[in-house]
């Protein structure tokens, strides 16, 4: 009786959440970020990384699956988290809060290590290069920067990379990733699409106290109706990407939910009036309709119908109607155009500085004195970071990935390979406007590359299996 009791008592305080451990732990770390923020304690600063860390490492041991979702939403929650902390502790910056994802994701560390033999018999060579220009970069940084300097551009550049790497050498359970991500993203889009949407007609004042001190002018006026939408993530930028990926990945899954997060996901997507993301996103749908199977295309052709009879609407109506056409029409005339100017100007003058950098000024370079912020090109970012001798084998590496996904033909009966596949190269085709191999945007490119590479090697196993048993 007592022993029944105990198990009932234990049942009931899982809430079916299971493996309890895991959740126990997720949810003591939620609690009591939580718990911070109410009493509006500054100790998250160093609990919220130092607590995002230790749960990473035991969910990454045990339970996989878990450690997937809990790196994703710790990458889209952290700069929130840092706001509100900001908002009710004072301002400080650079804020430790934001190194939160990168601790987590420094975790796979044990599975480079332990897949490195293998890695290039396996298709693994693109990481490799990747890694080995990263490095490079970092070893020219320490020589000409303070350590302090160096360590969180190594981090913004190395850890998508690893954390792709990941999700790729675990190949063989690929179905169940597939699965978890299609998941984590509804949500993702549900929650950050909507807070954008809140975030614009509201403009909550933890997000105006981050602007008036960020002075990040490019992403509007603190006042309703005047923010560039970034919702729960950054800046505008990184969190069209996200949104790019999610609604990606909405056109291949199943559920009524998912017309719903893409109402409020497309409104927020055009209202961060990120140019390059919705380009981005038009190669990822001109990448991702063609490469399905016709009776997937007509599927997807009816989706496509059903999102845009619950988004025209909503981008019509007065609050969002003039900020969203304003900007598309930017697209086709760029007379006026303040930041078309700005960066045509600042690569008019940087471009043939970048091409002539052989040995690179190493991680930790800023790019000062131009027009161009030391985001606005990835092309930039890249030459004067690592220069030829880090570029050659970084660049090299991304093209040989892409190449290795479109080589594959055995992932046209899926959905998500294909649209992870897509993802990937509609995020990189921004890269002469953005770094978007790097952070956030970074982990959303090498993630999904690697998911799509992963997929490729799971499906032809797959192919080779029935062929040996037939």
């Amino acid at each position: 009786m007592q022993i029944r009791s105990s198990r009932a008592a234990t049942k009931s305080f899982n809430f079916g959440l299971k493996p309890a451990p895991a959740w126990m732990a997720i949810l003591g770390f939620t609690l009591f970020s939580a718990l911070c923020l109410v009493v509006k304690s500054g100790l998250l600063r160093i609990a919220f990384p130092g607590g995002a860390f230790l749960v990473g490492l035991f969910l990454y041991g045990r339970y996989p699956l878990l450690y997937l979702g809990f790196t994703w939403w710790i990458a889209f929650l952290s700069p929130w988290v840092r706001r509100m902390v900001d908002y009710n502790s004072g301002w400080v910056d650079p804020s430790t809060i934001l190194l939160a994802p990168f601790l987590v994701m420094l975790v796979t560390l044990a599975t480079l290590v332990r897949s490195l033999p293998r890695a290039t018999r396996q298709g693994g060579l693109p990481f490799i290069l990747a890694f080995v220009g990263v490095i490079y970069g970092f070893l020219v940084g320490l020589i000409k920067y303070s350590p302090m300097a160096v360590v969180v551009p190594m981090l913004n550049w190395f850890t998508p990379i690893l954390f792709g790497f990941h999700l790729f050498v675990n190949w063989r359970s690929y179905p169940s990733y597939r699965q978890s991500l299609e998941r984590i993203f509804l949500w993702g889009v549900l929650v950050s699409g909507a807070y954008g949407v809140y975030q614009y007609l509201v403009a909550p004042q933890w997000d105006r106290f981050w602007l008036v001190n960020s002075k990040a002018i490019a992403f509007g006026t603190p006042e309703p109706l005047g923010i560039r939408v970034f919702s729960i993530m950054n800046s505008p930028g990184p969190f069209a990407t996200v949104m790019l990926a999610g609604l990606m990945l909405l056109l291949s899954g199943k559920g009524k939910l998912r017309f719903f997060a893409s109402g409020v996901g497309y409104l927020s997507f055009l209202l961060s009036l990120v140019r390059s993301a919705w380009l981005g996103w038009g190669v990822a749908m001109l990448t991702f309709l063609p490469s399905l199977k016709p009776k997937l295309q007509m599927r997807l052709v009816v989706t496509i119908v059903v999102m845009a009879l619950c988004i025209i609407p909503l981008a019509n109506l007065d609050p969002f109607a003039d900020t969203i056409g304003a900007r598309l029409q930017s697209l086709t005339n760029t007379k006026g155009d303040v930041s078309y100017s700005q960066r045509s100007e600042g690569y008019a003058a940087t471009l043939s500085l970048a091409l002539s950098q052989f040995l690179g000024q190493g991680l930790g370079f800023v790019l000062e004195g131009t027009s161009l912020g030391s985001n606005d090109s990835g092309i930039l970012s890249m030459f004067f970071s690592l220069g030829w001798f880090g570029t050659i084998p970084y660049l090299g590496g991304i093209i040989l990935l892409l190449f290795s996904l479109f080589q594959s033909v055995d992932i046209r009966a899926d959905t998500f390979a294909s649209a992870a596949r897509a993802i990937s190269l509609g995020v990189f085709a921004q890269i002469g406007l953005g770094s978007v191999t790097l952070a956030l945007s970074g982990v959303v490119f090498w993630g999904f590359a690697g998911m799509a590479l992963a997929a490729s090697q799971y499906h032809r196993y797959q192919r080779l299996t029935a062929l040996q048993s037939g």
